[in-house]
């Protein structure tokens, strides 16, 4: 993040020595009253979720426009080269792509001040046997045609001539990585930062090498002498560094996905299966406000979903709960798994009730959690040190930096509470933030999917009440063969529900 500091210091610099042109473009963005932003569609950038729209990206673009005083006005793709044709005819003002640029493209286009570095990594199937150079690679690197990874890639000919490089221009990052995990490639590149979200749900994907360090993630203007919308931009994430807005952004998305454990996530997927569904019922029941599934992630980070399991610290049951917890929560049987569950559940509540109003969700969750492994107070003087270093302690990201402070006694004395394993108190919620993550993207396609297959046995029963022999179908209704025809084409639109959703 220092890095990206100096970076914006220097660009600021330079446009303040610049002279300044006629503001024409954020006249135009003033005067149609909406700041017009090109979009990709992916985990990490901007996407549609049960609750509404999120993603990095599209935070970023919200909190743009509101320093502006004007709309958003969105415009996703799933195609790179279709943003930059917008960009170019002037029908979006910027791109907001979540990727690393291309030398290319920074020849063509202005950018923003970068926000993010990200490493462009070669990525292959930790069950296959890893390359230790290029050299060893005896199938294709697949990449998106046009793409920084895809110029990466094809630099190394040079080098490695008899490397092969294929160019997709269908699919996107994810669904490459996806392809990776499901063995239909061997090799493709992606930026770190959206390797790390898609481990979390393809734990077999594992990186051989890394091709570039430390690329700029950065929104791309076009290039021309009005300086009006970069300057904005300078000024803009200039101030949300110094305002600890990016750094609480990068935690929310990116924060608990940096370490990746692939046996631990492998064993979790398998336990979702395996274990969860003996439980999930009482989960749903005991949830209260809470989602099942984050209830589910805590019970799984303390005892992996063992009613029985015990800690050397005496903790007991599904949630690990103190005697004096389970007392307070009037659980008579720790090691009965629904007492257990309803008992996590009410504390919890109740570590979130004791949290500021003024905390907002999810650092107000985020902080619930930490109370519930080390304990509230612990994360009251945690809050207090970094008040007192001039940071926010109503921000998740600033205060899990002082928590494993309470570990050392130049800091720790200086509370009411003393010593505390603030890094396990981090790496606990963290953890629980993975789970979670994994959960719902596990149970969603579950859903999903079964949802599918009962559209496919309704059309199957209609299908089947149509008669088949000429003569019958002569006797037919007007509009039975309609019936039919339409039923044929829901089934084969049916085979491949992710591309029918992606064109839609």
């Amino acid at each position: 993040m220092r890095f990206l500091m100096l970076i914006l210091m220097l660009t600021s610099v330079l446009v303040a020595c610049t002279p300044a042109p006629e503001p024409m473009h954020l006249h135009q963005i003033y005067q149609r009253d909406s700041i017009r932003v090109g979009i990709l569609n992916g985990p990490t950038s901007y996407y549609v979720a049960a609750d509404g729209p999120t993603g990095y990206e599209y935070e970023l673009a919200v909190a743009l426009a509101d320093r502006l005083g004007v709309k958003l006005d969105l415009v996703p793709s799933f195609h790179l080269e279709e943003l930059l044709q917008k960009l170019n005819s002037g029908q979006v003002d910027v791109i907001a792509a979540g990727s690393t640029v291309s030398q290319s493209l920074r020849q063509q286009y202005r950018l923003a001040p970068a926000y993010q570095l990200s490493d462009e990594v070669l990525v292959f199937k930790q069950s296959s046997k890893k390359p230790k150079s290029l050299a060893e690679l005896t199938e294709p690197v697949v990449v998106i045609q046009g793409s920084s990874q895809a110029e990466t890639v094809l630099a190394k000919k040079a080098e490695f001539p008899d490397l092969t490089v294929s160019l997709n221009s269908t699919d996107d990052s994810t669904e490459l990585l996806q392809q990776v995990a499901e063995g239909k490639i061997s090799y493709t590149v992606a930026d770190s930062h959206v390797l790390a979200i898609n481990q979390r749900f393809y734990p077999d994907l594992g990186v051989a090498l890394v091709l570039k360090s430390k690329q700029p993630v950065a929104w791309l203007l076009p290039k021309n002498n009005d300086d009006s919308l970069f300057s904005v931009m300078v000024e803009f994430f200039g101030r949300s560094y110094e305002g600890a807005e990016l750094l609480t952004l990068e935690d929310k998305y990116f924060g608990h996905v940096r370490k990746f454990n692939y046996a631990d996530t492998l064993d979790y997927i398998e336990a979702i299966d395996r274990t969860l569904p003996r439980y999930r019922a009482l989960f749903e029941q005991h949830a209260g406000s809470h989602d099942w599934r984050f209830l589910a992630a805590i019970a799984y980070q303390e005892s992996r979903w063992d009613p029985k399991a015990r800690s050397p610290q005496g903790v007991v049951g599904m949630m690990m709960l103190t005697v004096p917890t389970a007392t307070l929560m009037k659980v008579t049987s720790r090691v009965d798994a629904a007492q257990s569950i309803r008992g996590g559940s009410r504390y919890l509540q109740r570590l979130l009730d004791r949290i500021p109003e003024r905390v907002n969700m999810p650092d107000r969750l985020w902080f619930a959690l930490a109370a519930y492994n080390i304990g509230y107070n612990h994360v009251d003087s945690a809050r207090r040190l970094t008040e007192k270093d001039g940071a926010d302690p109503d921000k998740w990201a600033e205060v899990k930096q002082r928590l494993p402070l309470l570990k050392q006694r130049k800091y720790y004395s200086q509370t009411r509470t003393g010593y505390a394993r603030g890094d396990h108190a981090v790496y606990y919620v963290e953890n629980i933030r993975r789970y979670y993550d994994t959960l719902l993207w596990v149970d969603e396609k579950k859903q999903s999917e079964l949802k599918i297959q009962q559209q496919k046995q309704k059309l199957a029963e209609e299908y089947a009440e149509l008669p088949t022999n000429a003569a019958a179908t002569k006797q037919l209704p007007a509009k039975a063969p309609e019936k039919k025809a339409a039923a044929d084409a829901k089934t084969n639109q049916l085979q491949s529900p992710a591309k029918t959703s992606k064109n839609q």
